[in-house]
């Protein structure tokens, strides 16, 4: 593969080799827990134990760092073994670190139940508003900017250029969640951003049949100043790129992807490509449905020009993406009447599958930020728009809205 290869190319080429051995034109699933070495310390490719590297891993781990524009990637059990290990490798205790006021449920709880325990400290800010994140890094230093771009379940828009400005001249990291639009609407890193974190369950895996998390970095070294050399002082890694750290890290707390689930991820990614385009036309037509009808009071999704971060969503996105979410006029009863009317969405959480789904945030996947700054509103309904025929997803959108 070269730089100059399309993103189809890639999402079915890079790290994807035909095998050495058969000619087989799909990798292998190694379904194995330990290698044969030549000799102590003979390596065959480096692979000793799968926990520590594994080739259907690597095969995908090379893929997703080639559609991100990455340097290097590495393959979770979920997106939220991602982002436990990177924060535990870049933060240490009594570090700050922001994050948006609307995003997604687990990655708060996260934060504020289990980090503020291990004495890291944290501030809520809209990261759609860069003059907000701006004076919030003038006030207090801080480690990290963890920003998702679309927002969940609000899809609010941060400009990441401009973030990534602001986090480097503070001498933090940016860190963007890339799972709502995934890598091909949008590259965090050739934008500015350190990182980028994928719930790999997701648009990458496309079918709700494996579970996953990814990191991909813009480079292996970065900046000491924004890395928790402190916490590294024992391990020898304290001069080492932030690639390293995070592999040593990854090792040692061991929750990486399963080969079969690494398979069946770079399975999906194959298709990621046709799958969005078709994600992004359904929801666009259905957001447009939906602000007009009589019973919905507002609609989110950036694609609609009354968005307020649809100029930036047009200079950093492709299109823009397969998420919609919108209010009730009637309230919160009436927003859980209709999740639960619906004949093809089906009542469930998680997205970016090729089915459609329809969910309650504040009673589902947003219930752990009740009482919080990032509480959603209770009126609320998210839809994850599949690839159906949109003709149907309309009309059952109708009839479950219907008195």
């Amino acid at each position: 593969m070269t730089s100059h290869d399309g993103f189809e190319t890639l999402a079915i080429h890079a790290g994807q080799e035909p095998d050495p051995v058969t000619g087989a034109v799909v990798p292998p699933i190694y379904q194995v827990s330990t290698y044969k070495q030549d000799g102590v310390g003979g390596l065959r490719g480096g692979y000793e134990y799968s926990r520590s590297g594994n080739p259907t891993r690597t095969a995908l781990e090379q893929c997703l760092a080639a559609l991100e524009g990455g340097v290097r990637a590495l393959a979770f059990a979920s997106g939220m073994a991602a982002e436990d290990c990177l924060i535990r490798t870049v933060c240490s205790p009594s570090d700050h670190v922001l994050i948006p006021n609307d995003a997604y449920g687990g990655t708060y709880r996260l934060f504020a139940r289990v980090f503020t325990g291990w004495g890291l400290s944290h501030d809520v800010v809209p990261v759609a508003d860069v003059a907000a994140v701006r004076a919030r890094l003038a006030a207090r230093k801080t480690a990290m900017v963890w920003v998702e771009t679309p927002t969940n379940p609000l899809l609010s828009i941060a400009d990441i250029r401009a973030l990534a400005q602001a986090a480097h001249e503070a001498g933090a990291l940016l860190v963007v969640d890339n799972t709502f639009a995934s890598p091909y609407l949008q590259q965090p890193l050739t934008l500015g951003a350190d990182v980028v974190v994928h719930s790999t369950t997701k648009y990458l895996g496309g079918h709700s049949d494996v579970v996953g998390g990814a990191l991909v970095l813009a480079d292996t070294v970065l900046a000491d100043t924004v890395l928790a050399d402190t916490v590294l002082a024992d391990t020898g890694l304290a001069d080492t790129g932030l690639a390293e750290r995070l592999a040593f890290t990854q090792n040692a707390t061991g929750a990486v992807a399963g080969p079969f689930d690494a398979w069946l991820t770079l399975r999906g990614v194959k298709t990621l490509a046709a799958r969005m385009d078709r994600h992004c036309r359904n929801a666009m037509r259905i957001a447009q449905m939906l602000s007009e009808h009589p019973a919905v009071a507002e609609v989110f999704y950036p694609g609609l020009a009354s968005h307020p971060g649809h100029k930036t969503a047009q200079e950093q996105m492709r299109a823009f993406g397969g998420m919609v979410s919108f209010r009730l006029l009637a309230g919160e009863e009436a927003a859980v009447r209709t999740c639960g009317r619906t004949r093809l969405f089906t009542l469930g959480e998680s997205l970016g599958g090729v089915e459609s789904l329809i969910e309650h945030p504040g009673r589902m996947t947003h219930a752990s930020v009740a009482g919080s700054a990032l509480e959603v509103p209770g009126d609320l309904v998210r839809l994850s728009v599949g690839i159906e025929d949109c003709d149907d997803l309309l009309d059952d959108l109708r009839q479950a809205l219907a008195d």
